[in-house]
């Protein structure tokens, strides 16, 4: 007899907190294990975003694989069988523990870095990853199996789970990585697995002294569609209703970081907000939770595709939330239905199984998929459209073959005024709230179609069409490319051509013929880096200049006939950028005296010999930040030891988010460098001039180094605040340097 969700009741007993308790540990040691092995391979292949890539695939593969042993354990051998071999695999994975890999090597520059990656990542944290995803299904299975005769619903443990998973991505940031080493996490996190491991067997016996004979007991049934039905119908749905929502995690993380603000941790909000869902879905007694939102998605959403309209210019403040608002009520609907339509609980291993593997393909398309299929980041508009079309198959409405033409036509006629609306604006130069007038009508017939899911989604994919094609966001664009490493755009206006990576600006070059070798942006003569070429003897009379980051190669612009410059880049692409004549020529006047090494900087310079530069200048961005791991003292040591005896640091630490400042001061406490810096903030004629306002810090082992310009007043000794931590390879806080 099916049981309805408003007759379930929570077990009571010591058993339901030893149960609830052990997956909140398993869920928290998973997500505090992700961020923690990410820092520890970070500093051997670099800051790129591949790095960050290659390991959310590598979990949510392992994730899969802990789901798919437990469905194949019980299906073999039954709930006794998987008990026994589920406990085998957690005892056996502490004979991996301590996972740090400072002790391995480092990957040949000839081998495939991602091969290399996985495989550490395998024999490092495999098997005690693979331990922790399988009890998130296995552990409920042994709820259900030794409660079957009381007839429990064992789902609402999947929000104990998710909670677990929230706490650690909210402490870790906040509370975790600013307070201990990695050292430190490392052995915590091994002395919680082993907490898991006593709390596991405990899970076990308990389970064992219950179990009761699967023939011979009655099986708990929950309410839903995939209760009903054995075929693959319910499993199709499952797969749909859990990957949207991982695709569209991914897609409004990395739209709203590149498009929007390139904000430090901006990551953890969706995600938060992603478990957040998870959470009062499975733990919620009604099934009106997915439908609820389903209904108030369509204003949202209409809302959203008005304001990613050309020329409208919302501000950050109101178009993040609008975002996060839109993605919160989509993942809310699809994870809502899916516990609606969870299966009874001697499918619970099934049914996990192709949550997981939702998750895993929502997750590839968005972090692999995408990126090669598209120069921008496409993907969201399409999750958008998806999110949409979810709709439908939560409210149960069938695309009826007579309305099909009528939906197209309408679609069609949105995107039809959507175009025109584009045109308008852009032809008579109307900007701000006045842009908004223009695209009211189609708007509006838009959202006239809510009671329509698939008329809608079709008109919102249209408007949304239109203004992507149509629309230029960045000026006029002449190139565009993605990679690994983020979205490239070449843009120009009346005088300059500007080089885009996301939101953050990467160099300018003027168009006249006359001014194409005049240095600009954070780079000019006026500015901190320039005043140091002119007033510096050092890096006047160096041979060999080493620079970590090429942008457009500005830089060159100051290398002197007898000097031999090396630019550090670490993604083909932006090299192909600079070398393109039609659009940066900066890179060709300085001929064959500038070569580019590709490759992570801090390994590449690792390679150099030592005592070779005079300069090493620093200009490395990941988005708008250095990535960390060129910020620590190994690093500097390293830049150090590759010094000649009077050379000199360089440091463009311009930032909108993160006030780098501290961390350098401290940085050259700690090894006894003489230490200056100059925020620049540039006058009006020189911003029109294509200058902007840039901060820079100078270091050197050799005071004598720097004293030109130690008395200039523009310079300033940076101060050392006496709460900031040290950071190193083991040891570094984010967080602590946003700027509020």
């Amino acid at each position: 007899m099916a049981l309805d969700r408003t007759q379930v009741r929570n077990p009571g007993g010591y058993s339901t907190w030893l149960f609830s308790s052990t997956l909140f540990l398993s869920a928290f040691l998973m997500f505090w294990l992700e961020p923690l092995i990410g820092k520890v391979v970070l500093p051997r292949l670099g800051g790129a975003p591949m790095v960050w890539n290659t390991c959310l695939v590598f979990f949510q593969a392992t994730l899969l694989a802990g789901y798919a042993f437990a469905h194949g354990a019980n299906r073999l051998a039954g709930p006794r069988g998987h008990l026994l071999v589920y406990c085998a695999l957690v005892l056996v994975a502490c004979f991996s523990l301590p996972f740090l890999i400072e002790g391995r090597a480092q990957p040949e520059s000839s081998d495939n870095p991602l091969t290399w990656l996985l495989l550490v990542l395998g024999r490092s944290i495999g098997l005690p990853f693979l331990a922790l995803a399988g009890g998130t299904s296995g552990l409920q299975m042994w709820f259900a199996a030794a409660h079957e005769r009381t007839g429990k619903d064992p789902y609402w443990l999947y929000a104990a789970s998710n909670v677990g998973s929230l706490s650690a991505l909210i402490l870790y940031p906040t509370l975790i990585e600013p307070r201990l080493t990695i050292l430190t996490q490392n052995h915590l996190w091994g002395f919680g697995y082993m907490t898991f491991t006593a709390l596991t067997v405990a899970c076990a016996v308990v389970a064992w002294k219950h179990f009761s004979s699967v023939r011979n007991a009655p099986q708990a049934e929950v309410r839903g569609s995939g209760s009903r039905h054995a075929g693959w119908t319910p499993r199709l749905k499952w797969l749909l209703l859990s990957a949207v929502p991982s695709a569209l995690l991914l897609a409004v993380t990395t739209y709203v970081s590149t498009d929007i603000a390139a904000v430090p941790l901006l990551w953890v909000a969706p995600l938060c907000l992603y478990l957040l869902t998870f959470i009062v879905a499975f733990a919620s007694r009604s099934r009106s939770v997915g439908r609820t939102s389903a209904q108030r998605l369509p204003i949202f959403i209409a809302s959203l595709a008005l304001f990613m309209m050309p020329k409208i210019g919302a501000s950050i403040v109101l178009m993040v939330p609008l975002h996060l608002a839109v993605f919160t009520l989509t993942a809310m609907m699809c994870h809502g239905e899916l516990a609606a339509e969870r299966p009874p609980a001697s499918r619970l291993t099934e049914f996990y199984f192709w949550v997981a593997c939702g998750g895993l393909v929502g997750g590839m398309f968005s972090t692999l998929v995408a990126p090669l299929l598209f120069n921008a980041v496409s993907e969201y508009p399409l999750m958008l459209v998806a999110a949409c079309a979810m709709r439908a198959l939560v409210q149960s409405c069938r695309w009826e073959r007579r309305d099909r033409l009528a939906d197209v036509m309408v679609s069609a006629g949105v995107g039809i005024l959507t175009a025109t609306a584009i045109l308008g604006v852009q032809r008579w130069n109307i900007s701000g709230p006045l842009a908004v007038l223009a695209f009211v009508l189609p708007n509006l017939i838009c959202f006239g179609q809510s009671s329509r899911p698939v008329r809608f989604a079709l008109a919102v994919g249209s408007m949304l069409a239109a203004g992507w094609l149509a629309g230029r966001p960045y000026g006029d664009v002449l190139y565009a490319q993605r990679t690994f490493f983020g979205v490239y755009r070449v843009s120009q206006d009346a005088h300059f051509h500007v080089l885009f990576h996301g939101t953050t600006l990467h160099g300018t070059q003027a168009i006249e013929k006359r001014r194409q070798s005049e240095p600009l942006s954070y780079y000019s003569k006026g500015g901190p880096i320039g005043q140091a070429f002119e007033e510096l003897p050092t890096l006047q009379a160096t041979g060999d200049v080493a620079i970590v980051g090429l942008g457009v190669g500005t830089l060159a612009s100051y290398a002197r006939p007898h000097q031999r410059w090396t630019f550090y880049e670490i993604d083909p692409a932006v090299e192909r950028i600079a070398r393109n004549t039609a659009h940066f020529t900066y890179l060709r006047r300085c001929g064959e005296q500038c070569r580019v090494v590709i490759g992570d900087a801090r390994l590449a310079i690792g390679r150099a010999e030592r005592g070779r530069y005079g300069l090493i200048l620093v200009d490395a961005f990941s988005s708008d930040a250095i990535p960390v791991h060129l910020l620590t003292r190994e690093a500097l040591m390293l830049y150090l030891s590759r010094l000649a005896p009077r050379g000199i640091l360089a440091f463009h630490i311009s930032n909108n988010h993160l006030a780098l400042g501290p961390v350098l001061a401290r940085l050259a406490q700690s090894l006894s460098l003489t230490a200056i810096d100059q925020l620049h903030a540039g006058s009006r004629k020189t911003l029109a001039d294509g200058a902007t306002s840039s901060e820079w810090m100078l270091l050197a082992p050799d005071r004598r180094s720097l004293e030109p310009l130690m008395e200039d007043e523009r310079w300033q000794t940076p101060a050392v605040i006496a709460p900031m931590a040290l950071w190193t390879d083991d040891f570094s806080n984010v967080l602590s340097v946003l700027k509020f």
